[in-house]
C-alpha cells in the first residue's frame, strides 16, 4: 500500500511538470468564446507531440492508482 502511494505522489509530481512544460496552445480563457479556434487547429509536433501523450499516459496511470489505493482502503 505505502508502495503505491509513493508512486503515486511521484507520477502527480511528474505530470504537473509534463503539464507546465508544455507550450500554451491560445490565449487562455479568450479563446473559448468561439473566436478563436486555436485551439482545436493543428496537430503538435516534436516535443509537444511528446509532452501531450506522456500528459495522457501519466493521467491515466494515476488515475488507476489512485482508484487501486481507494480499494484497497475499504
Amino acid at each position: 500500500m505505502t508502495v503505491l502511494m509513493v508512486l503515486d505522489a511521484l507520477i502527480s509530481i511528474a505530470l504537473v511538470l509534463v503539464i507546465l512544460g508544455q507550450e500554451a496552445k491560445s490565449g487562455g480563457m479568450g479563446g473559448m468564446d468561439g473566436g478563436s479556434d486555436a485551439v482545436f487547429s493543428g496537430k503538435a509536433r516534436g516535443m509537444d507531440a511528446l509532452l501531450a501523450r506522456l500528459t495522457v499516459i501519466l493521467a491515466v496511470m494515476f488515475a488507476v492508482i489512485t482508484l487501486i489505493i481507494a480499494k484497497l482502503s475499504m
